[in-house]
């Protein structure tokens, strides 16, 4: 096989997906290195074709899986393993991590081609101008050396290829997009949302922006796309390709070209640095299945194997130069390690709707954007949160699919006449704090040989003065529009959460002017090796209160945009 390519591409899920189509489109050989196994689209692990009844064990594991730190993201609240997904998730006993033992992080990986990008959330927001100015506003963390007006239009970009569905509310803070037809709200969400809007003028329930199609592209039918079947199993995986993923969408763009090779099964365990150059020259992997190791030359490389995953790569790329870790002469890499946090809950019912019953299973939910973004005199707190929920009919027994028993008598139930009730969450925002870091094991290592990432990182003051107003926002907002029978959940000051739970980690290389505070510059390009980009969540000198995953695409088609025009120019 080529050992020389043009761009070398570490990861291949929401971001190398994205820097593979951007290089191979743009002419350059570029290999993508995938540390999991091959799959294909669609791929016969995919289970989105299975009702229910048809899952084994009705999709719950068996007691084999009940040891504590196995597969945490898939366990329901009674603690039981949800399997209908569990192949696309990394086992914790197999590929393990390490922590403080008062402070356990969950970090959910998926170690397959296209990685995550088969079992995120596909919720699409994009961060506001706000959003970009607050580091430099409330002097936490590093700022950000781009602002909203140099990302926009490369939102536009990602937005217009990968399919993105919502409505264009007119929200300063909430920025629009290039949607396709929005997901519709149900008659209970509708209720909430306007007498929100009418008791609550600076606050607004919209629906959810989601990569799930509603109006497919000739772009994306040329890919063997179509749009959204409303079904609900998207973690499943996806046949239709409704909603985007690298195996979906840009996977095979890239393969369109003729540019492309894949190598699966490659543990990337170090980016090789030339003492003489000053640059990469390329990766050394490990076979995952013989321990071989190989060398792969390029010219440029992008790290996109996580925001975890990369750091790991970079801590272990040492060499005379950079003795801790690759492009580290700032000191900061490992550091500003931040995920999205919730605390305060809030579910209600919403009268007057017992005769309606929803149809299918929507995608999205609904979302109500951060109102927190300015200190005002009743908060003592930086930053803020947003919501996200929905409203469901007969939220107890769930739809007549899921429910327990057979024939006339669930049919019979079905029809009759159930209350709605309606439930959203906080998703706040975590300060970049230097604090918060990852380091290497200094004795662990996997089986592979490669030291164990050590991730130590915790919600501190600020956060907690979140969720105690969050608790008193969400009451508010539930009365405000209109329900009645309201429950509020709020995390006890007292109890440890999880960082790592809502599976958005970010920071670790972050971006910024000064080489001396960051990892990167503006171009998500190490400030000391110029031809090393990481644009992955490992960037992000903030987390914001939006899912992260759209900007990530947007940093990405940007910065393979700036590598290719300076490849093209002979400076990398």
């Amino acid at each position: 096989m080529k050992q020389d390519f043009d761009v070398i591409v570490v990861g291949s899920g929401m971001t190398g997906g994205w820097a593979a189509k951007e290089f191979c489109e743009k002419g350059f050989k570029t290999l993508v290195i995938e540390r999991g196994r091959h799959l294909d689209h669609p791929s016969s692990e995919y289970k989105d074709m299975q009702a229910p009844w048809q899952l084994e064990n009705r999709g719950l594991a068996s007691e084999i899986y009940d040891e504590e730190g196995r597969y945490r993201m898939l366990k329901t609240k009674k603690g039981k393993l949800k399997t209908e997904s569990i192949q696309f998730f990394a086992d914790e006993k197999e590929y393990p991590y390490s922590y403080p033992e008062d402070r356990p992080f969950m970090w959910t990986r998926g170690y397959h081609l296209g990685g995550r990008s088969l079992t995120w959330a596909r919720v699409s927001l994009r961060f506001g101008p706000k959003d970009f100015e607050a580091n430099t506003k409330d002097g936490h963390g590093i700022p950000w050396p781009i602002g909203y007006q140099d990302i926009a239009p490369w939102y536009d970009y990602v937005e217009t290829f990968a399919g993105i569905s919502g409505n264009k509310d007119g929200l300063p803070d909430q920025p629009e997009g290039i949607y396709q037809k929005p997901w519709k709200m149900s008659c209970a969400e509708e209720f909430v949302a306007k007498n929100i809007a009418k008791n609550l003028p600076n606050r607004h329930m919209i629906i959810g922006r989601t990569a799930n199609m509603t109006e497919p592209t000739e772009i994306q039918t040329n890919l063997g796309r179509t749009k959204c079947q409303a079904r609900s199993y998207c973690d499943r995986g996806c046949t239709f390709g409704g909603y985007f993923s690298a195996l979906a969408a840009t996977l095979p763009a890239a393969r369109n070209t003729g540019n492309l090779t894949i190598v699966t099964d490659a543990i990337a365990s170090s980016v090789d640095y030339d003492e003489t150059t000053g640059k990469a020259s390329g990766v050394t992997i490990i076979d995952a299945h013989t321990n071989e190791k190989r060398s792969y030359k390029a010219r440029v490389v992008f790290l996109c194997a996580s925001a975890l995953g990369s750091v790991q790569i970079l801590l272990n790329s040492k060499s005379k130069t950079f003795p801790h870790g690759l492009g580290n002469s700032s000191g900061a890499l490992g550091h500003y390690i931040m995920d999205h946090f919730t605390g305060a809950m809030a579910g209600g019912t919403v009268p007057g709707f017992e005769d309606k019953y929803s149809y299918g299973r929507r995608p999205i939910g609904t979302y109500i954007p951060n109102f927190r973004h300015e200190k005002t005199d009743d908060v003592n707190f930086v930053r803020g949160y947003g919501f996200q929920g929905g409203g469901a009919s007969r939220p107890k027994t769930g739809t007549t699919a899921k429910r327990v028993g057979i024939g006339a008598e669930v049919k019979d139930k079905a029809m009759q006449p159930a209350p709605w009730r309606f439930f959203t969450a906080m998703f706040g925002e975590m300060l970049p704090y230097y604090e918060n870091f990852v380091s290497l094991h200094p004795s662990k290592k996997d089986k592979w040989g490669i030291p164990l990432l050590h991730i130590d990182a915790q919600i501190r003051d600020n956060e907690r003065k979140m969720i105690v107003q969050a608790a008193k926002d969400v009451k508010q907002l539930l009365e405000a529009g209109g329900c009645t029978d309201i429950k509020v959940t709020e995390v006890p000051a007292d109890k440890h959460i999880m960082v790592g739970a809502r599976t958005h980690e970010m920071g670790g290389a972050c971006m910024g002017d000064d080489p001396k505070q960051a990892v990167l510059n503006k171009w998500a390009q190490s400030h000391d090796v110029p031809n090393v980009f990481v644009t992955d969540g490992a960037c992000m000198p903030s987390c914001s209160t939006q899912n992260p995953s759209l900007t990530y695409m947007a940093i990405t088609a940007r910065s393979a945009d700036y590598a290719a025009k300076l490849m093209q120019q002979g400076k990398l």
